[in-house]
């Protein structure tokens, strides 16, 4: 059960392990980074989706443990073994569709789409992939420029189920099914949010709700002058409009500004992720105490091709947790 009572505050403060999940590459699997996690607390063992990357392309892999000092160690699944197969697939989140009883991973594949399993801890279960739409939306071939259409989100409430996507260049979009046709019938996108500026909101969109509250908490990954960060936003309903929470460089959900790392710090980004949840179903329904948040890192020195980088994940835990 997710606890209820608490607020969330105008401003956060994290504490970072150290580099917690690096790549385990293989003979098929050249991987320089993992990315991208999603991650959920279910029969007491933490359950993690992550892109892997490298100069070739993206992939999907999965792990579980039972506590995160065995997160390093955990075997790594590469799902291009499942029916999900290979190709491009990137950005995951995991979670439980409850009127099907079937586990949904949505993930990018120059599309949006998905799979679905009935059992999480079989990482050979999940379907082969099916699209929520027939191509890109025209107003996101409209608004896209420069950018990619990537990072797709879905959170449902007691109606509807909504799909998040971003195309970093400052756009935020929308869509939506019914909850009793879901994964079906998903309708064009529009604006949710955007920026002229694409870096402020650039993509890696989370949507949570807040248990115990009329509240929905909106994150979105920026880069900033020291890296990337998070801004955050609230509204009351999903398909509201979201006022600013902690949305600034100097005031972020989280980034350098408001993250300590007591065993040194390995990174300058507080990248794509995912927080911790341990109520599992498709209204993602998160506690405001003690949050706890697994991002992607890597070696500030490091550069040359993106797909390349030495990206690892770490996990934040809040610290100044007003319940």
């Amino acid at each position: 059960m997710t606890p209820s009572g608490g607020t969330l505050p105008s401003s956060f403060r994290w504490s970072s392990s150290g580099a917690l999940i690096a790549p385990k590459p293989d003979s098929a699997h050249n991987i320089a980074g993992i990315k991208d996690p999603s991650v959920v607390y279910y029969n007491g063992r933490y359950h993690v989706f992550a892109s892997t990357a490298q100069s070739a392309g993206y992939g999907l892999e999965y792990l579980n443990f039972t506590d995160w000092s065995q997160a390093g160690s955990a075997t790594q699944y590469y799902l291009d073994r499942s029916p999900i197969g290979g190709g491009y697939r990137a950005a995951p989140e995991v979670f439980y569709f409850a009127p099907q009883k079937l586990w949904y991973l949505i993930y990018q594949t120059g599309n949006a789409s998905y799979s679905t399993n009935p059992d999480i801890s079989n990482p050979n279960g999940w379907s082969a992939p099916k699209n929520f739409y027939s191509g890109m939306p025209s107003i996101i071939q409209q608004n896209i420029g420069n950018g990619y259409w990537v990072d797709m989100w879905v959170i449902c409430d007691g109606a509807t189920c909504y799909l998040f996507s971003s195309d970093d260049n400052g756009h935020l979009y929308r869509s939506q099914t019914s909850l009793a046709d879901f994964p079906n019938g998903m309708s064009q996108p529009v604006i949710a949010l955007q920026d002229a500026n694409r870096n402020n909101v650039f993509e890696a969109s989370n949507v949570y709700r807040v248990a115990g509250q009329n509240q929905y908490l909106l994150i979105v990954e920026a880069i900033g002058s020291r890296g990337r960060y998070f801004r955050s936003w609230t509204s009351s309903s999903i398909a509201g409009s979201w006022t600013p929470l902690a949305a600034s460089e100097s005031n972020p959900f989280a980034g350098v500004a408001n993250v300590t790392f007591p065993a040194g710090a390995w990174t300058t980004d507080i990248s794509h992720g995912e927080m911790v949840r341990t109520q599992v179903d498709q209204t993602l329904t998160i506690s405001p105490c003690r949050m706890q948040y697994l991002y992607q890192g890597r070696d500030p020195n490091s550069g040359g091709d993106y797909n390349a980088l030495p990206w690892r994940l770490g996990l934040l835990t809040q610290t100044d947790s007003t319940c």
